[in-house]
């Protein structure tokens, strides 16, 4: 079957995916697993994120246009004509401005996948924005949700709950590399002067205002907590938030942290399989694909229990989870993690065996086809 993806947040064909571009590339990665055939439908980015009300229009304008010339060149060109359209992440600040009047005009199934809906921003800064979402969203045939708890939204305004579905989120397991360990310590711990005795923290994320920062602002709290224990910390990670992010880890002092900036795949594939554990308090995640690929490397995580995160992370099993935003909890389980080796290493086991048995590539394509093989079959003439 042919399939039209579409990512109205940011296209998933960027040289080094990352955050929504990553998860989309997944999702298209999965949908050829199970033998599809998938084409990106389009680059337009409709995403308006200052709440400007004529932008928001002039988007929809441009979207039309789009999606009638897309309708046309599909309508007399069968044998590229798709048979069912997928969109990836759909809400009030990027809404659809394509796969509905497209998908209505070809006569075929309309899927989202990580769509979510906010009501109060009906009568906001983006009710135009707001409008468009809420109409995508109610037509779909099928919503995906990679976090259980935005079906609690969808369900506002799904009538029929049979249409929502949930997909656990996963990687491309195919990519996971073995290192020897002990080699990769010592190199890592040369190029960055760190001591190879004590244990390493390691967090990878964006440095950007809201979340981000907060997130850092408790870690950094929590392991000013930790001055008896010995550690090191690794962050990787850069953006416009860099400043501060810095300014509340450098008073864990010069020698306790390490400031690698951004890394390519390969550089983070290296320490999440060198270090000791994975930290990242995790304020308002959605799921948290980092703390996936720390687990699929065997590497125990210490988060906060927010959004999809306890659906990826089995607590006292692949790590730890604490109340989001508890400084103290957070210190605790940090404290208790280093201090038990012997739990670190069966942690790190389990963490592995549970992506490899529930969040791989393969498990992705069988859950995508038992969602989307009824609609396609419905619609087959």
């Amino acid at each position: 079957m042919k399939i039209a993806f579409y990512a109205p947040l940011k296209p998933p064909d960027h040289p080094t995916p990352s955050g929504d571009r990553y998860m989309a590339a997944l999702l298209m990665r999965a949908l050829e697993y199970a033998g599809h055939s998938v084409v990106l439908a389009s680059r337009f980015r409709s995403r308006e994120g200052r709440g400007d009300a004529v932008a928001q229009v002039h988007l929809r304008r441009v979207g039309a246009a789009i999606a009638e010339v897309l309708t046309r060149r599909w309508e007399t060109d069968t044998a590229v004509r798709p048979d069912l359209w997928f969109t990836y992440h759909v809400y009030h600040k990027a809404p659809d401005r394509l796969g509905p009047s497209v998908s209505r005009a070809l006569g075929i199934p309309y899927v989202i996948a990580e769509g979510s809906h906010a009501a109060k921003q009906a009568l906001g800064r983006w009710a135009e924005g707001y409008r468009a979402a809420l109409a995508a969203l109610q037509q779909a045939d099928a919503l995906i949700s990679l976090n259980r708890n935005d079906q609690v939204g969808l369900k506002q305004v799904v009538r029929d709950a049979a249409r929502l579905h949930y997909l656990a989120p996963f990687l491309d397991c195919r990519r996971i590399q073995n290192f020897d360990r002990r080699r990769l310590r010592q190199k890592l711990a040369l190029s960055e002067g760190l001591p190879t005795d004590v244990p390493w923290l390691l967090v990878v994320a964006m440095m950007r205002q809201g979340d981000k920062t907060a997130s850092y602002q408790i870690l950094a709290k929590s392991l000013r907590r930790l001055p008896d224990v010995p550690w090191r910390l690794v962050v990787i990670g850069d953006g416009q938030a860099r400043d501060t992010v810095l300014s509340a880890l450098l008073g864990l002092g010069r020698d306790r942290a390490r400031f690698l900036g951004r890394r390519d795949p390969n550089c983070i594939a290296e320490w999440l399989q060198a270090a000791d554990l994975f930290v990242w308090p995790a304020v308002n995640e959605a799921y948290g694909m980092a703390l996936l690929e720390a687990q699929a490397a065997g590497l125990p995580v210490v988060a906060g229990a927010s959004g999809g995160v306890p659906d990826l992370v089995a607590d006292g099993q692949t790590g730890l989870l604490t109340s989001v935003g508890d400084v103290d909890a957070f210190a605790e389980a940090v404290r208790a993690m280093l201090a038990d080796p012997l739990m670190r290493r069966s942690m790190s086991a389990r963490s592995a065996a549970r992506v490899r048995n529930g969040h791989c590539l393969t498990h992705a394509a069988e859950g995508l086809q038992r969602i989307l093989m009824p609609l396609l079959v419905a619609r087959t003439p």
